[in-house]
Order: structure tokens, then sequence, then C-alpha cells
């Protein structure tokens, strides 16, 4: 019996879970980090600013459970542990990548809109303010 086609538009799709995963902004740097080659995990914390440990190490190991990041811990004392993409993480370096150099690309536009609609947000200057001994007849 033949299984159903993957889609994340439908809501009870597994692969929705897939895409939360490569979608986060955690991810994507820790992808972008491990492209350049395998890392210790202090190495990744220096690397990818404002990442708390919490969250890295969160993040590592979801990834690893699903097969993006291969985890070596090396018999030695202090223990060493490298971290590297496997053969499935490096297919999501080119995505990945395209990402965050749109992100990078397109930055100074996003701060442009995001500007302009704050000050379409804000009550508008042009309204006069109601006078201050204004009473209301109850």
């Amino acid at each position: 019996m033949p299984s159903a086609r993957a889609s994340v538009l439908k809501p009870q799709c597994p692969s929705r879970i897939v895409l939360d995963r490569i979608a986060d902004k955690w991810t994507a740097l820790i992808i972008q980090v491990l492209a350049n080659g395998t890392q210790r995990y202090a190495a990744l914390q220096r690397a990818i600013g404002g990442i708390s440990q919490k969250m890295l190490t969160q993040t590592l190991r979801s990834l690893e459970r699903d097969g993006l990041v291969l985890r070596k811990v090396h018999p030695v004392v202090p223990p060493k542990v490298e971290y590297s993409l496997t053969r499935l993480g490096r297919t999501l370096i080119d995505p990945l990548n395209g990402l965050c150099r749109w992100s990078e690309r397109h930055l100074p536009e996003l701060q442009a809109n995001r500007t302009r609609a704050r000050s379409l947000e804000q009550p508008s200057s042009r309204i006069a303010p109601a006078p201050r001994n204004l009473v209301l007849s109850q």
C-alpha cells in the first residue's frame, strides 16, 4: 500500500516537524559554522554570537537526533567533543546559506519597511490633543 505523499501544508504531516527544525535560526547558524568543518562546542559558541549554552546544547542534540550533525567524543581527559555535519546535514548548506545571504542582502529594505510600519501604527500627531480642562457631562 503506497504511503501518503508528504506535504508541509497538511496540518498533521510530520514534515512540519522537520521544517520547524531546519527553519530555526539557531539551526541555520550552526549549519553555517559547521559547513566550514568540524568544530568543538566552545568554538561553536564563540562563532555564533548571542547563543546561550542551553540553546546551543538543545539545538545540537536535536540536530544529532535528526541525523544532521555527528557528535564525536574522544576518550581523553578532559573529554574532547567535536561536532560535524553528516552527509544529510551537508545537503542543508546551500539552501540555508542562500537564506542567510538573502537576509543580509535585504536587511536595509526590511528595516526600512519595519520603521515605516511602526510610524503608521503610532497615533498621528496631526490629531489635536483634547484640552486638559475638558469636563465630560455625565
